[in-house]
């Protein structure tokens, strides 16, 4: 099962004990998460020479959450970006990608979502992972811990926020058309392979084809053709919602390309697609006022 089969959540099941030792996560994780598999050999890792960072606490809902910053160590404040995290959470890549934005100008900020939930690092096996840990994470709750990063950011004096974007990854490019939908502080949004569809329950209560209509804030879709989890005919719906609705916001299918063509630690990663996935995003989040 490939990370982006996310299964609908009925009644949640209570915790093995040898499980608990995973809540409540204190810090991000250290390296890739186990569930991952190897890592492969084009892994790319991006030096924080030039730039201050890090590990950070943000206050969210009553608990402290970490969370991964960076961003340049001189001038600022810096445009923003959110960067939320895979179904693997806030592990080596993530962080990665935050120095990659710093890198390019930006004041990066990746919340460990998962916090109160479970450490999605210690997995070996996604089902597990799902099961015990991603299904268990209520939107609500995602969406509180997205708006106090960004209040985290802005009280450091190195962000500016009225420059605010947000950018994720599967699990996470999913949240980034619901963030999209609901905060019209956020200028732009680029939404790596982020299911569109799906069983709503009470923690996910709306699919990303549910609210399509009612996003304002541009967002760019990049997805797959070759996507086994998330399918054409979705990806058909989207688009035909979006024309239909006069929004702001595309859709790019790259031909014969896989899920999680972005992540470059698989065996799923394909550069010249990452590349230009990635260049479209970045000169999408500056064209609509995130850069």
């Amino acid at each position: 099962m490939d990370d982006m089969h996310i299964r609908s959540l009925t009644t949640p099941s209570r915790l093995p004990v040898e499980r608990r030792q995973f809540l409540f996560m204190t810090s991000c994780a250290a390296g890739y998460a186990a569930a991952a598999g190897p890592v492969g050999a084009q892994v790319i890792t991006t030096s924080a020479e030039g730039l201050t960072a890090g590990e950070v606490k943000v206050a969210s809902l009553g608990v402290d959450i970490p969370a991964y910053r960076a961003h340049p160590a001189n001038g600022g404040p810096f445009p923003t970006i959110v960067v939320i995290q895979e179904i693997f959470g806030v592990h080596e890549h993530i962080k990665d990608i935050c120095r990659r934005l710093a890198k390019a100008g930006y004041y990066a900020i990746a919340p460990e979502l998962y916090a109160r939930q479970g450490d999605a690092s210690k997995y070996t096996e996604i089902p597990k992972l799902q099961e015990e840990v991603v299904l268990k994470v209520p939107d609500a709750q995602v969406a509180s811990d997205i708006d106090n990063a960004v209040a985290f950011a802005k009280a450091s004096g190195k962000a500016d926020t009225a420059k605010l974007g947000v950018i994720g990854f599967c699990w996470g490019g999913r949240q980034v058309w619901l963030t999209a939908a609901r905060n019209p502080a956020f200028k732009a949004g680029a939404a790596f392979y982020g299911p569109l569809a799906g069983q709503p329950n009470e923690l996910r209560p709306k699919t990303v084809l549910d609210l399509i209509k009612d996003i304002k804030t541009p967002v760019l879709g990049l997805y797959g053709g070759a996507d086994a989890g998330i399918p054409q005919d979705q990806v058909e719906a989207a688009k035909a919602a979006l024309k239909a609705a006069g929004a702001p916001s595309e859709i790019i299918v790259f031909p014969d390309t896989p899920h999680g063509f972005n992540a470059d630690y698989r065996p799923s990663f394909r550069k010249p697609v990452a590349d230009e996935a990635w260049g479209k995003a970045m000169a999408w989040l500056k064209k609509n006022g995130a850069g």
